[in-house]
């Protein structure tokens, strides 16, 4: 903790105690939404928040005052993420949930093993030569691109702005509707924002090519997921694996998990923010030196 700053844990299942609502330095991680407005209520004094999220979604929506700056957690989740997203990927990829059933019913899925075509064109079956489109083109697919393509990814990113990052082509979000026909696996790494709600319709589910599967290591509210449950059940796309969901933790009853060949993992791409102890300090020794504050969202 830099010189000047004391610190002090808090509970985030309960109100912060009046005792510390002079707090001028917030740090969030896990905080529900009903947490979070009470401490923007509560905390008047507050000169900067600190999400360790890499989204600040939930932070910006909570209501904090307008004098307090908003930092994000990004950079701190971009290995972690990454290594889930190729689990995910790997898994699509070789039908990893199909042989767990498979596995679970004591049933020796033959189609699925044994000697099989060299020749992938047309399918999703492998990494090796798959044109995979990374729509969300920031830290952790930075983090991500370099590990698809040393399995033969053909990596191509979608970002706000068209150009070339880390040696990978990057086009504009605008212009997506001309890569998703040639797209066979779509990974999704889009913030929580209302220009991005439902921006995976179905007009643009059904751009995609029957085998291409998708992947959301983002936030829920990208996808249409009424729209997505459709194209799975009338097979115009090959598959989906969802780390993130509109409703968050999904119901039981939620119809996702009855849709075919559709894999879900409870929000678990991130949930180690490695480096963060080192970003909170830093941006305590800039409210209180005046320098720029890193990650500021707000």
């Amino acid at each position: 903790m830099p010189d000047g700053a004391t610190a002090v844990t808090y509970a985030i299942a309960k109100r912060i105690p009046a005792e510390h609502r002079d707090a001028e330095v917030l740090v969030l991680w896990g905080n529900s939404a009903e947490r979070l407005a009470e401490a923007a209520a509560d905390l008047p004094n507050l000169r900067l928040v600190q999400t360790l999220a890499a989204g600040p979604d939930a932070a910006l929506a909570a209501g904090f005052t307008p004098s307090a700056a908003i930092a994000s957690g990004r950079g701190l989740h971009d290995g972690p993420v990454a290594e889930h997203t190729l689990a995910l990927a790997l898994a699509a990829a070789r039908r990893i949930p199909d042989l767990v059933r498979a596995h679970d019913e004591h049933v020796w899925r033959g189609d699925l093993g044994g000697l099989q075509p060299v020749s992938t064109e047309g399918t999703f079956r492998t990494l090796r030569d798959a044109r995979v489109t990374v729509w969300g083109f920031g830290s952790i697919a930075s983090a991500l691109a370099p590990l698809l393509t040393a399995l033969g990814a053909q990596v191509t990113g979608v970002a706000n702005t068209a150009g070339e990052r880390g040696g990978y082509p990057v086009i504009a979000g605008d212009d997506i509707d001309a890569l998703l026909p040639e797209t066979d696996l779509l990974i999704m790494v889009l913030p929580a924002l209302p220009e991005t709600d439902h921006i995976l319709g179905v007009e643009r589910l059904a751009l995609l090519p029957n085998h291409a599967w998708v992947i959301n290591v983002g936030r829920g509210n990208a996808i249409d997921e009424a729209g997505l449950i459709a194209a799975l059940e009338s097979g115009t796309i090959g598959g989906a694996c969802l780390d993130v969901t509109s409703v968050e933790p999904l119901p039981a009853d939620n119809p996702l998990w009855s849709a075919p060949n559709l894999f879900i993992t409870p929000h678990a791409a991130g949930g180690r923010p490695l480096g963060s102890a080192e970003l909170v300090a830093a941006n305590i020794s800039a409210v209180l030196t005046g320098a720029p504050v890193r990650n500021q969202v707000r």
